[in-house]
């Protein structure tokens, strides 16, 4: 991304941030009674934890420390606080616009606001408080899915291929060497033929992932024909070439645009992430140039981390699309948008010939938390013609 949209984005982000925050605080002060003490301290408190994500992010630019790294995480689950107190504030304030219009609410609120008030905000903060650590302990608890699928085509000797999958791990502050140690022995022991990682496996920046180390526990993935990965759009965030190469230098062979073929007969194609045009101001190559010389009798299996325009790899004759990207909107409700941008939100398609799997992702993004949808390492058990179409 160039600087000056970079500046463009971020001051935009920024004023809806400040705009939302301080819409929220002042609902909060609304609820205190005026003089009381608890009004200084909810504002101090209130614009500390706001403003704390940023700051960690900027802290960790200078140095990674312990304070950095407790100041990302306060910021962290305050977004998820932050939607949620955003959404309760507004149903709130819609209520009492509609009872402007036409009176509804009882005495017993309108004769005792205060008490109302005092309620509103306890009953609200007790709700997000007990969402964010169900979301905590739902998002650091990945299901195993496995999923059969049937590939109409003979791979010749290989009668069926196990391939494990493990989209969006976001690794960096958030997902540091416990939970990544956690993924790895899942993916391990499934014993899987083939290991595929559909983008977002750096957060954004690099530097926690090389201070914690977390190459090495990458390097540690085993499977027979390899461990295969593509570029996300977080990893063009962060800084794609150092990101690209760190992967590279730890085990996980990246595609950027290539097509190669796994045990002798497979083709295995990456595709560069969308973002590419974004933050490079390049294109990634038509996917029927990638496939130009591609023998399409035999299974084509494609890794693809935004899954934007299906019916090109349907129309390309690809025989399986596996994409992440998406989380599935990570928290509730945020999952209703998800599914009205893209075909697939999270979960199996099949289009004519061509089978397609959106993973929710097996790590976060923001907030580390998981409502409405679970973490997820995928088993696929692909089958193949003994016969085919030779």
């Amino acid at each position: 991304m160039n600087r000056l949209n970079f500046i463009i984005f971020f001051s935009i982000f920024l004023l809806l941030y400040g705009l939302i925050n301080y819409y929220i605080f002042f609902r909060g002060l609304h609820a205190i009674p005026a003089g009381s003490p608890m009004r200084t301290v909810y504002m101090i408190a209130f614009w500390v934890v706001s403003l704390s994500f940023i700051a960690g992010r900027l802290l960790e630019r200078v140095a990674i420390t312990p304070f950095s790294t407790a100041v990302v995480w306060v910021g962290s689950f305050w977004f998820a606080a932050f939607a949620y107190f955003t959404l309760a504030a507004l149903c709130i304030d819609l209520l009492r616009l509609v009872n402007y219009i036409i009176p509804f609410f009882p005495a017993f609120i309108t004769e005792h606001l205060a008490r109302t008030k005092a309620v509103l905000v306890i009953g609200v903060s007790s709700v997000v408080v007990i969402a964010l650590v169900a979301g905590y302990f739902n998002a650091k608890n990945p299901r195993l899915k496995t999923l059969a699928i049937h590939i109409p085509k003979s791979a010749d000797s290989l009668k069926t291929l196990s391939v494990a999958v493990a989209s969006d791990i976001h690794l960096g502050t958030i997902i540091g060497n416990g939970r990544l140690n956690r993924i790895v022995d899942t993916i391990n022991s499934l014993h899987a033929d083939l290991v595929l990682l559909p983008g977002d496996i750096v957060d954004e920046d690099l530097a926690p992932v090389i201070k914690q180390n977390l190459g090495e526990t990458l390097r540690t993935i085993k499977a027979k024909y390899g461990v295969y990965a593509v570029t996300g759009n977080h990893e063009y965030i962060g800084g794609v070439e150092e990101a690209y190469q760190y992967l590279m230098d730890h085990g996980i062979r990246v595609l950027r645009d290539e097509v190669i073929t796994v045990n002798g007969n497979i083709t295995l194609v990456g595709r560069e992430d969308r973002s590419i045009s974004q933050f490079a101001g390049r294109k990634r190559k038509p996917l029927q140039e990638l496939l130009a010389n591609v023998d399409r009798r035999f299974p084509i299996i494609m890794m693809d981390h935004q899954p934007i325009g299906l019916n090109e790899a349907v129309d390309a004759g690809v025989d399986l699309q596996l994409s992440g990207h998406t989380h599935h909107g990570q928290i509730w409700p945020f999952g209703w948008i998800t599914e009205a941008i893209y075909e697939v939100s999270w979960g199996y398609k099949k289009k004519n010939q061509t089978h397609f799997y959106v993973s929710s992702g097996v790590g976060t993004w923001g907030p580390p938390i998981r409502l409405g949808n679970t973490p997820e390492i995928i088993n696929l058990r692909i089958t193949f013609d003994s016969t085919g179409s030779l």
